[in-house]
């Protein structure tokens, strides 16, 4: 693993904020890749890692993944990302404490990052922030904000299987349809229920064993053991859990036709979008798919979209997906790179103007 030194100077970004917190023992990392289309955005991550380096790769990635679901949703944003890299996951006073002084942290930036939530934040985690500076979108509900994002990203995946499912088979009907859920947390979990509730034949898996099983109670679906989700034989494999599963080493064990989750960075390289191409699995890329989640906070709470304005939106991903697909087959290329091609095409246009 490359230093943080090593991590920022090859980094194609435009600016790193790093802190440590010595009451915490936190790292405090605020990863701004691009200001191009608008202020930086991205959820707030905290989490435990291996080293403060493995931190910062994670936020390096993450932002600059951001950069692209704005470009192609076609929202005034550029992307950014905060990682909070933790020795354990703090609680009462302490995590009020950290959050406060990471708050400054955000303020410092005068306006050129705003955040939400991210693994491990919560909409009372953003308010606790909001006390701070007003840098934020996603607070909770009782305190003004629009809370939790999971719903809106679950729906706008929901938007982009039907469209997957239409090239691949000519039609969005899930009826019949075999989908496996890979990670069921609050993306996940209400996904497999859209997904239930419009026909399809869901299955779901996670490494927590109880959370699934009680999902698959309630839904009346299969479980699949976490250990060969990979290989479960399904239409739709719809990673929702933790990124960089679909490798080189996971690829060709794949018994699916369609690759379509709420993941971010779901493969290990760029490279592998080639891979599933090869193999005939149709990729949804994943900053296309789930941006539903970042269209509803920032539109609700940045832009004053209203109800109507954003449903169009979440539907839009579907449409964006269906462009994305044609490029592909018009290019010879896979979609990873025809989703790049087209998040480029905007940042450029933007920078043009």
């Amino acid at each position: 693993m490359p230093s943080v030194e090593e991590l920022i100077a090859a980094w194609d970004g435009e600016e790193v904020l790093v802190r440590h917190d010595r009451p915490t023992g936190a790292w405090i990392f605020v990863c701004i890749h691009s200001r191009r289309l608008g202020p930086s955005a991205g959820g707030t991550r905290m989490k435990v890692y291996g080293s403060p380096a493995e931190a910062l790769a994670d936020g390096l990635r993450l932002a600059a993944g951001m950069t692209v679901k704005f470009a192609v949703a076609g929202l005034a944003f550029g992307g950014g990302k905060a990682v909070l890299a933790v020795p354990s996951l703090p609680t009462g006073d302490e995590r009020v404490g950290l959050l406060r002084r990471y708050a400054e942290a955000i303020d410092s930036l005068r306006g050129s990052f705003l955040t939400g939530c991210d693994m491990n934040t919560t909409p009372a985690d953003l308010d606790v922030i909001f006390e701070t500076g007003p840098y934020v979108f996603g607070r909770s509900r009782e305190s003004g904000g629009s809370g939790e994002p999971g719903p809106y990203t679950a729906r706008g995946v929901f938007h982009g299987i039907r469209a997957s499912l239409e090239r691949r088979f000519g039609s969005p009907a899930l009826d019949g349809r075999r989908v496996l859920v890979q990670g069921v947390g609050s993306v996940g979990a209400r996904l497999a229920e859209l997904l239930a509730a419009g026909g399809a034949e869901v299955a779901v898996s996670d490494v927590a064993e109880e959370r699934a099983g009680a999902l698959a109670a309630r839904l009346g679906v299969r479980v699949v053991p976490a250990a060969v989700a990979v290989d479960f034989r399904c239409d739709v494999y719809a990673p929702c859990a933790v990124g960089g599963t679909l490798s080189s080493a996971t690829i060709p064990s794949l018994r699916c036709h369609v690759v379509a989750g709420s993941a971010n960075n779901q493969l290990a390289a760029p490279e592998d979008a080639d891979l599933l191409r090869e193999r005939g699995i149709l990729y949804a890329p994943d900053f296309v798919i789930n941006a539903g989640g970042a269209i509803y906070n920032v539109a609700a709470e940045a832009l004053g979209w209203d109800g109507d304005r954003i449903e169009r939106a979440l539907e839009g991903i579907g449409a964006t997906l269906r462009e994305v697909f044609a490029r592909a087959d018009a290019d010879g290329v896979s979609t990873g790179r025809a989703a790049d091609a087209l998040a480029r095409e905007r940042l450029a246009a933007a920078t043009a103007g």
